[in-house]
């Protein structure tokens, strides 16, 4: 505990402690309107090694390999049982021109081919900035995701985002 200051220090302190006051108050509420998810304790979150590309399509295979890999990769600590709108959050949190709302983010799983060299290319599903879709809540593990993929992430503006299709939904 902080005794009283000389001269004005008192008066400041006791603006500071006001001023964190209403701070503190302000995270609580902001706390509370998030539902908490509980920490799976037991588990260790996953490298996920994320490429993204913003020329419509996704990279193509082959631009896979163990010592060549595409330029834009992020690397995100992360669950098997993360959503597509997690991890386009936490995209659009390192891309800040993605987070225009109508921003269409593409996903896919590349993944080593077991039958012949190379990779191949599952699509798992889209979102939307700002619009809930069928696919938000869809999950890593839900699609086969294996320790060891790679996550392809097309993300188009919202000027060129192709049409919903009666998928998506606004808020």
């Amino acid at each position: 505990m902080l005794a009283a200051g000389v001269g004005g220090q008192s008066e400041c302190l006791a603006g500071w402690r006001r001023k964190m006051v209403v701070q503190s108050s302000v995270m609580q509420e902001e706390i509370k309107k998030e539902p908490e998810k509980p920490i799976d304790q037991k588990t260790c979150p996953l490298l996920l090694r994320v490429f993204t590309t913003n020329n419509g399509r996704h990279h193509r295979m082959d631009e896979f390999s163990r010592r060549n890999l595409p330029s834009s990769e992020l690397q995100i600590y992360t669950w098997m049982d993360a959503t597509l709108k997690e991890s386009t959050s936490l995209v659009k949190e390192v891309y800040p021109e993605a987070r225009k709302k109508g921003t269409h983010f593409n996903f896919a799983i590349v993944f080593t081919d077991l039958k012949r060299p190379g990779y191949r290319v599952k699509e798992i599903g889209s979102t939307m900035s700002g619009t809930k879709g069928t696919d938000d809540s869809t999950t890593l593990q839900s699609q086969k995701f294996q320790i060891g993929d790679y996550l392809d992430i097309v993300v188009t503006p919202p000027n060129q985002a192709p049409s919903p299709s009666g998928r998506m939904r606004p808020y």
